[in-house]
């Protein structure tokens, strides 16, 4: 008789994925952390990790002390849109953020058309988000009310931004990062400023079949905004996510600059987080960040592939990895660790 909880769902996990995702001694973790799970985020709060990733009709929060016990973490439906409204279909890379003292989600959602993607959010007062309720805040109305995915919000020398991916236009053709400050939690103010497209071969592969053909695809998506010491940093995802070059590409800016002038923010000319064949792990993208329980390590949420081929679909799992910083104050992010590797838990 299996007289412990943890060891039967460790059991049930290795007869759904194959293998045991923690070790015994539950101080070391192996990933992919779930099964499955695109755009992966978590905040940490109260001693908690609240963690999300896209499930394309409703909002899920999993609740940890550690995320390397993720797979065994409390989860919760927080909210279901309701049916045959604008927001009502491919719901998207969803964050959790704790602002002024309530809970927000962000999410892209649509009305099953993909050109009519916008940016939405929810709103919950409890101290707990698993707890309380969720309230609809309606559309984030971001500058000129185009097409728009992946919403990330920061804070910066007492502001709050807000940083999506977007088109230039009304149809589909160029994804770019854009950038515009908010007036609140809900309300996006001024203009928008474009501050990355696709300005490398790296960024713009689309075919994973065709090598004869160019590059045919422009797409900088998955903003994501890290901050270190005097320098500021915009993680984000490059080319199409149904190809195995999916990567992640970075801008940098001084944090004292005007973060909403496109010249304040350097791109680098290569990616910076990369699939590894030797490590089969392949497309890591849409990423996030989180600090280790006592505050001190750093690390990387992210999706990948397994396998060469698997495209944007249900193959995509989330993993985590320490990283460190380079001399000159820029991340260093290394190479996707393989599946199963034996890894430390962040550190409690």
């Amino acid at each position: 008789m299996i007289s412990n909880f943890r060891t039967l769902i460790l059991i049930l996990g290795f007869l759904f994925t194959g293998q045991f995702t923690f070790s015994q001694d539950s101080k070391t973790f192996a990933n992919p952390l779930l099964p499955s799970g695109a755009d992966p985020y978590s905040i940490h709060k109260n001693g908690y990790y609240y963690y999300t990733h896209t499930t394309g009709n409703r909002l899920v929060i999993w609740k940890t002390k550690n995320l390397a016990d993720l797979a065994t973490a409390e989860s919760k439906t927080v909210w279901t849109p309701p049916p045959g409204t604008a927001y009502s279909k491919e719901i998207w890379a969803p964050e959790i953020h704790f602002i002024k003292g309530k809970w927000y989600m962000y999410f892209a959602a649509d009305d099953g058309k993909n050109d009519n993607h916008r940016m939405y959010v929810i709103e919950n007062a409890s101290p707990d988000p698993m707890q309380g309720e969720w309230t609809f805040k309606g559309q984030v109305k971001l500058p000129d009310d185009k097409w728009a995915i992946d919403g990330n919000i920061f804070e910066s020398k007492g502001k709050y931004y807000m940083i999506w991916s977007g088109w230039e236009g009304d149809k589909n053709g160029q994804q770019n990062i854009y950038i515009a400050k908010m007036d609140n939690p809900w309300t996006v103010s001024g203009q928008r400023t474009k501050i990355s497209g696709s300005d490398y071969d790296w960024e713009k592969h689309g075919d994973l079949n065709d090598k004869n053909n160019p590059p045919h695809v422009n797409v900088n998506e998955g903003p994501q905004f890290l901050k270190h010491k005097k320098k500021v940093f915009i993680i984000y995802s490059a080319s199409g996510c149904w190809t195995d070059f999916y990567a992640l590409g970075m801008l940098q800016a001084s944090a004292k600059g005007d973060l909403m002038k496109t010249d304040s923010w350097k791109k680098s000319p290569e990616p910076v987080f990369k699939q590894d064949p030797e490590n089969h792990i392949y497309a890591p993208g849409h990423n996030s960040f989180f600090k280790s329980p006592n505050g001190k390590e750093d690390w990387i949420l992210y999706h990948a592939n397994d396998e060469p081929g698997q495209g944007c679909g249900r193959f995509r799992s989330p993993r985590a990895q320490k990283f460190t910083w380079n001399n000159d104050g820029t991340p260093n992010f290394g190479t996707p660790v393989k599946k199963g590797e034996k890894l430390a838990v962040p550190a409690e």
